[in-house]
């Protein structure tokens, strides 16, 4: 992953309270992690920084649309994501990122990476089963459906092979609830 100045903050400069940042966010930032799992990508991240005395708050938001492959059809489509973090920034002696919602600098840093943030924000977003919005609405047709639908398990074959069974059982069913 190359540093890149579009996601450094310099906050030695900035008067205490909120400042906000937007990022558009496209194919290219994934590729920079190696992260292939669609298509492309529009994805608007809104970042507010809290200057305090002690500490920095950061407060990460994105919407947009990636676009992925149906994990039924093969077909593509555009997902919506959205989400959002807080981080907390302190100052301490050596520079800690163990917490997900803590990060630790050392005292003379003036700038910060949110980067790798930016980046786990929208990977998390992005759900494990992407299933097409036609399939749910019944509205897409794609060869591949088709044949599943073809395959699938028949219901009401064992409901008529339920209701047809030996009179002879009926009778003794009968003697077992006559008691």
């Amino acid at each position: 992953m190359k540093v890149t100045n579009e996601f450094l903050i310099p906050f030695v400069g900035l008067k205490q309270g909120k400042h906000q940042f937007d990022y558009q966010v496209t194919k290219a930032f994934f590729d920079d992690f190696d992260f292939d799992e669609f298509e492309s990508a529009d994805i608007k991240v809104h970042v507010v920084l809290e200057k305090k005395s002690t500490m920095l708050e950061l407060a990460f938001k994105h919407a947009g649309t990636v676009h992925v492959p149906c994990d039924l059809t093969g077909e593509m489509f555009d997902l919506p994501v959205k989400g959002k973090i807080k981080l907390v920034v302190q100052f301490g002696d050596e520079f800690n990122n163990d917490n997900e919602e803590l990060l630790i600098l050392p005292h003379g840093e003036h700038q910060i990476d949110i980067k790798q943030y930016v980046y786990e924000l929208i990977a998390l977003s992005i759900p494990l089963k992407k299933v097409h919005p036609g399939i749910k609405d019944g509205t897409l047709q794609s060869a591949a459906l088709d044949k599943l639908k073809e395959l699938s398990v028949k219901d009401h074959k064992k409901e008529e092979k339920q209701e047809e069974t030996d009179p002879r059982w009926d009778q003794l069913k009968k003697l077992l609830t006559d008691k």
